[in-house]
């Protein structure tokens, strides 16, 4: 082989292994800034690079609705951006750096109409299940714990996972405004995701003293429609905590425990903490 040949290949080779090509060097998005109400590959890339490092619990389906608009706001506050739910420039870079996005198979998933999530961590063939069969990959990224659950529910969680939790936030935030309730169902969410408690939600809400509703009973009482809401809007992404794991009323509060955790912010009547 010729010196021309072998340093021809050799710039070849590096350019494919570090990128001198845009397309090859980031593989992501186009030029648009990505905002609420778009449509598109785009979207369909943001919603897949968000659930790879689990800020978006919904469909990959490449419209960019409040479950998408949460997610990209959380990634955003956690990765210290401008959080404004806008996916231009910086935000696009620092999101392809900090996932993994493979396209091909992703939209061979939605070509094919089947079901699937794309969580890191979780080989792709356990997170596809072909329309109308039965249960692939999981919400939370975990071995497959939860009920069989229908397409059309949200995040991969079950009926009774979503019955349960509006049965919560309903006896624990009934009388709080609509984000306070959304913020306790995304409390059991975030207990769900922590080593520290049970890994299903069953366990989490019936885990001894961990809710007065359920101490009190009041877990029993039928949710209106609001408190269902609450709880689709938590597992599609919306954390308006912070990632916090316990919340407590100051009014009302007896436990000195509580009030030694680290408190992150409140809403309504209830502070929440790490």
């Amino acid at each position: 082989m010729s010196s021309k040949w072998k340093w021809l290949l050799l710039f070849s080779c590096i350019t494919i292994c570090f990128g001198i090509y845009p397309e090859t060097r980031t593989n992501a998005f186009s030029s648009q800034v990505i905002q609420k109400g778009a449509v598109g590959n785009d979207v369909i890339e943001l919603q897949a690079r968000l659930q790879n490092i689990g800020y978006y619990k919904g469909k990959i389906d490449g419209a960019y609705g409040w479950g998408t608009y949460w997610a990209l706001r959380n990634f955003q506050q956690d990765f210290g951006l401008p959080i404004d739910g806008l996916a231009g420039t910086t935000t696009k870079q620092k999101l392809a750096n900090a996932s993994n996005f493979n396209k091909a198979w992703v939209h061979e998933q939605i070509n094919k109409g089947n079901e699937f999530t794309y969580y890191g961590g979780v080989p792709i063939e356990k997170q596809v299940k072909a329309k109308g069969t039965g249960t692939g990959g999981t919400a939370t990224g975990k071995a497959p714990s939860k009920p069989t659950t229908s397409a059309n529910l949200p995040g991969g969680y079950s009926q009774n996972d979503i019955q349960l939790m509006a049965n919560a936030v309903y006896g624990e935030a009934r009388g709080e405004p609509y984000t306070g309730q959304v913020a306790v169902a995304a409390v059991i969410l975030n207990r769900v995701e922590s080593a520290a408690f049970p890994n299903t939600i069953s366990g989490v809400i019936f885990e001894p003293g961990a809710f007065t509703a359920v101490a009190d009973g009041q877990i029993w009482l039928t949710p209106n429609e609001r408190a269902k809401e609450a709880v689709v809007d938590a597992i599609n992404g919306w954390d308006p905590t912070g990632n916090a794991e316990y919340y407590f009323n100051p009014d009302t509060a007896t436990s000195k425990w509580i009030w030694s955790r680290e408190q992150i912010k409140r809403i309504g009547k209830h502070i929440f903490c790490k």
